[in-house]
C-alpha cells in the first residue's frame, strides 16, 4: 500500500466544530452531503459493470454476496436484509456478511476487520460456488478481512466486485468490477460512517434495485412481489391490484390480494 492516498483520512474541510452553532453544524454537513451524488454520478460506468455482472450470475441461479467491517458490513446486512420484503425474493437471495459475524452489527468487534482469514472463512461457511457473486465493502479500499476474502475468490473462479470511496485503492485491485467513489474528506475527520456511508448506501441502492428489475421483480414501476407483512403494505398492495385490474371495490381487491400472497399473482390469476 506503499505510496496510496486515503482521501477519506485527509483533514476535514472545517475547523473547530465544537466551536460552531447546531444551525453551522448542519449546514456544513448538509453541504458535504450535496457533493456525495455527483461524486456517484462519475462512477456510474463502473456501477454498471457491475450490476450487468451480478445480474448475469443472479439470472443463472446464482446468490449475490455482501461483504464488509463496520459501516460497509452493516450497511451490505441492511441492503441483503431488505430485498425479500421489498421484491418477494428467497431469504439467503442476498446475503450481507459483517466482520465479527452478529455481534458487530449493534456493536464494535475489535479487530475483526484486520483479519486476513475470516472474511473467507465467512464465505466458505455459506457455501460459496463460482455461481455466486461478491461484493466487498470498504469506505478505506484496504480492509483486509474484505481484501483477503475477495483474493480467495479470485482463486476460486468467483466473480467479485468492489464499493470503495478512495481513488486506486489496493481493494479495486483484486475486484473483478471495482466501483470507487472517491468522496474526499469528511465532516469528521475520518468519520467515514457520513459521506463515504452515503456514498455505499447509493450504491447498494442502486445494485439491488436494478438487479431486481432484472430478474423481472419490478413491474412498469412497482412492487408487485412485495411480501404482505404489515397492513401499509397490504393497503399498498390493494391499491395498486385496484388499479391494475381497473377495480373500483377496495374490499374485494384485498380479499384477492390476501388470496393469493402478491400483486402479481392476484392480478395474473385474475387476467386468466
Amino acid at each position: 500500500m506503499s505510496g496510496f492516498i486515503r482521501t477519506t483520512e485527509q483533514p476535514s474541510h472545517y475547523r473547530h466544530l465544537e466551536k460552531m452553532s447546531v444551525a453551522e453544524i448542519v449546514t456544513a454537513i448538509n453541504n458535504e452531503d450535496k457533493t456525495v451524488a455527483f461524486a456517484v454520478e462519475k462512477a456510474l460506468p463502473q456501477i454498471a459493470a457491475l450490476i450487468e455482472a451480478v445480474s448475469d450470475k443472479m439470472l443463472a441461479g446464482g446468490r449475490l454476496f455482501y461483504l464488509g467491517a463496520g459501516t460497509s458490513g452493516r450497511l451490505g446486512i441492511l441492503d441483503a436484509s431488505e430485498c425479500p420484503p421489498t421484491f418477494g425474493v428467497p431469504y439467503g437471495l442476498v446475503q450481507g456478511i459483517i466482520a465479527g459475524g452478529e455481534a458487530a452489527v449493534t456493536g464494535a468487534v475489535e479487530k475483526a476487520e484486520d483479519s486476513v482469514l475470516q472474511g473467507w472463512a465467512d464465505l466458505q461457511a455459506c457455501a460459496v460456488t463460482d455461481r455466486d457473486f461478491v461484493i466487498g465493502i470498504a469506505a478505506s479500499g484496504t480492509t483486509p478481512y474484505v481484501m483477503h476474502a475477495l483474493q480467495q475468490c479470485r482463486q476460486h473462479t468467483i466473480a467479485t466486485g468492489s464499493i470503495a470511496c478512495n481513488a486506486g485503492s489496493p481493494l479495486s485491485k483484486v475486484a473483478d468490477y471495482a466501483v470507487e467513489v472517491p468522496v474526499g474528506p469528511e465532516f469528521v475527520t475520518g468519520s467515514t460512517r457520513m459521506k463515504s456511508g452515503t456514498a455505499q448506501k447509493m450504491v447498494l441502492n442502486m445494485v439491488s434495485t436494478a438487479a431486481m428489475i432484472q430478474l423481472g421483480r419490478v413491474e412498469d414501476n412497482r412492487m408487485v412481489n412485495m411480501q404482505l407483512s404489515n397492513e401499509k403494505l397490504v393497503q399498498r398492495g390493494t391499491q395498486m391490484v385496484m388499479e391494475q385490474l381497473q377495480m373500483a371495490d377496495y374490499e374485494v381487491a384485498k380479499q384477492l390480494l390476501l388470496q393469493h400472497g402478491s400483486v402479481k399473482k392476484a392480478v395474473d390469476y385474475h387476467n386468466k
